[in-house]
């Protein structure tokens, strides 16, 4: 009888002792799946995934020969500078552009993706 209330006294006090730091852990976990969207989580940052693919396929440009460094650091740089004139615009509209603001965006990206293949075209060895 003595050596079952002793083992249910420990058992109960490691639960007691562990039960803070259980609860830690499941509340850390969380807000890491709150902080860390993934690849196909919080949709509003789309954004942020089409000027890396447009770096990494610049980047290989690049290594491939077809672009010099300093024309895809300028591609860059001009990307990065009309995400962040659209995201100015849309904060200052309280989170939305209105029909005309969108449309001269898309124009916009379609200029710059349109120059960046112009540019890649052109230096690229030719087939025969």
């Amino acid at each position: 009888m003595r050596q079952t209330f002793l083992l249910r006294s420990i058992v109960a006090a490691s639960l007691f002792l562990a039960t803070p730091v259980l609860a830690e852990d499941a509340a850390s976990g969380k807000d890491c799946k709150e902080a860390h969207h993934g690849r196909h989580g919080h949709r509003g940052m789309k954004g942020e995934h089409r000027l890396a693919r447009m770096e990494h396929r610049l980047d290989r440009a690049v290594e491939n020969g077809r672009l010099s460094q300093a024309q895809a650091d300028a591609f860059k740089a001009e990307a990065r500078q009309l995400r962040d004139e659209l995201k100015a615009q849309r904060d200052a509209a309280g989170g939305q552009l209105s029909e005309d603001q969108r449309l001269q965006a898309r124009e916009r990206v379609r200029a710059l993706r349109q120059k960046v293949k112009e540019a890649v075209r052109a230096s690229a060895p030719q087939k025969t």
